[in-house]
């Protein structure tokens, strides 16, 4: 596959971007050229082959960054340059049903996207630090009572980058 993958990440305190950074690290192991940026400062998709957005969700929504990257970028996007996306997301139980609950509303976020068509898209645990939170969330009861979690799963986000290649070198593209 010729040209470089940009990963996009859009983050408030940071998970994302350390998500981003392995799946970047997993791409140039299959020995790809890749850049990483926050989706808030990029300024074109010239020169890319590919495009990873990964985005906390907030919520029940992208963070505000993703979705002005994918409003920035509709027309390559919409002309099919190829794209995956990743969303953190459970931090608590991170059990099956909050991983299907994340994914059921990225999709919901996502449908007012009709025209993007990630080849991949990927929800992966999250990690919260209540010590962290801002107003108005730092006055929630319920989330400043939480304890520190990080659920992230390195081994399943390095699996998923790893199955990229195959998506961006796909002959429609």
């Amino acid at each position: 596959m010729n040209g470089k993958i940009l990963v996009a990440y859009a983050t408030t305190h940071g998970s994302t971007q350390e998500i981003a950074e392995s799946v970047a690290e997993a791409l140039r192991e299959r020995g790809l050229e890749v850049d990483v940026q926050q989706a808030g400062k990029v300024g074109s998709l010239e020169g890319y082959k590919a495009v990873v957005l990964g985005a906390a969700l907030y919520m029940f929504h992208l963070h505000g960054d993703a979705r002005r990257f994918l409003t920035k970028f509709r027309k390559v996007l919409e002309a099919g340059m190829p794209a995956a996306i990743f969303a953190g997301g459970p931090f608590e139980k991170a059990d099956e049903q909050e991983f299907a609950d994340v994914r059921k509303q990225l999709d919901q976020d996502l449908a007012k996207y009709p025209w993007f068509k990630p080849k991949s898209i990927e929800v992966v645990g999250g990690k919260f630090d209540p010590t962290g939170l801002k107003f108005p969330w730092n006055l929630t009861p319920y989330l400043k009572g939480l304890p520190p979690s990080d659920k992230r799963d390195w081994d399943k986000i390095k699996g998923w980058a790893e199955s990229l290649p195959q998506f961006f070198a796909a002959p429609d593209n």
